[in-house]
């Protein structure tokens, strides 16, 4: 595990932005899979500055998105759809046929499944994944459970998910109560993995699943299995790590 702590968040975002360029500089055909929420936001505009500068393009690029909310049309403000359109896809050179989501509209959501996880497998191993972590330890939306799903998949999203996410609707009765994710399987196979965390109210999560017990109970404690993990994290997250 490679973990950086940051001072200064512009310099995270700087850092994080910098190993997304630098793969697509040296591989310009790689396999990126991508995060929404508000971490990644700033990373995302990094690299749209470095874009913008000339100094990488994504048209040979490839991406998949690790998750979308069930039943929200694309279109609706709060899709991941429009997201990346929003922070990255209208800003880069990536055809669109070479960036991926979730339908979370499939008629048939199991198909839906099983055909994400089909084109991944056509596209090649991912090169890097990117990830965030909920308050309960979630990734993608890998809910806490007994039992952790490897491929893509409908997951009914935890009450701690829903609080965590109505800041970005009108109420949490607003939220959709599923999505269709990326499995931690399909997360783990991922070449390289990038993990962003940020905020002292991710302090004790980052702890339980960086040095704490590897258990499904914390789904990004299973991180710590994969051999090219890298952890930014700003000072506030990091302040119950020795």
């Amino acid at each position: 595990m490679n973990l950086l702590v940051f001072d200064d968040n512009e310099k995270l975002n700087e850092a994080g932005a910098n190993i997304i360029v630098s793969l697509v500089q040296t591989n310009p055909r790689a396999v990126l899979g991508l995060a929404t929420g508000g971490t990644p936001v700033g990373i995302y505009e990094q690299v749209v500055r470095n874009y913008k500068q000339g100094l990488v393009s994504f048209r040979n690029a490839i991406s998949y998105n690790l998750d979308e909310y069930v039943g929200l049309p694309e279109d609706h403000p709060e899709s991941y759809h429009t997201y990346m359109r929003q922070h990255l896809f209208d800003h880069i050179d990536l055809p669109a046929d070479n960036a991926h989501l979730p339908n979370g509209n499939a008629a048939n959501p199991d198909a839906e499944c099983a055909a994400y996880d089909e084109m991944i497998e056509r596209s090649g191993q991912i090169d890097l994944q990117l990830l965030g972590i909920g308050h309960n330890g979630h990734i993608g939306f890998n809910e806490p459970d007994t039992d952790l799903v490897r491929g893509t998949h409908v997951v009914t999203l935890a009450e701690e998910t829903l609080k965590a996410n109505a800041r970005y609707f009108d109420s949490i009765d607003d939220v959709p109560k599923q999505a269709i994710t990326m499995g931690i399987g399909s997360i783990l196979k991922a070449k390289t993995i990038l993990l962003v965390i940020r905020g002292a109210d991710k302090a004790e999560i980052a702890k339980r699943a960086l040095t704490g017990p590897i258990t499904t109970d914390v789904p990004a404690s299973l991180l710590q299995t994969h051999p090219r993990l890298t952890v930014l994290l700003d000072r506030a997250a990091a302040r119950q790590l020795s």
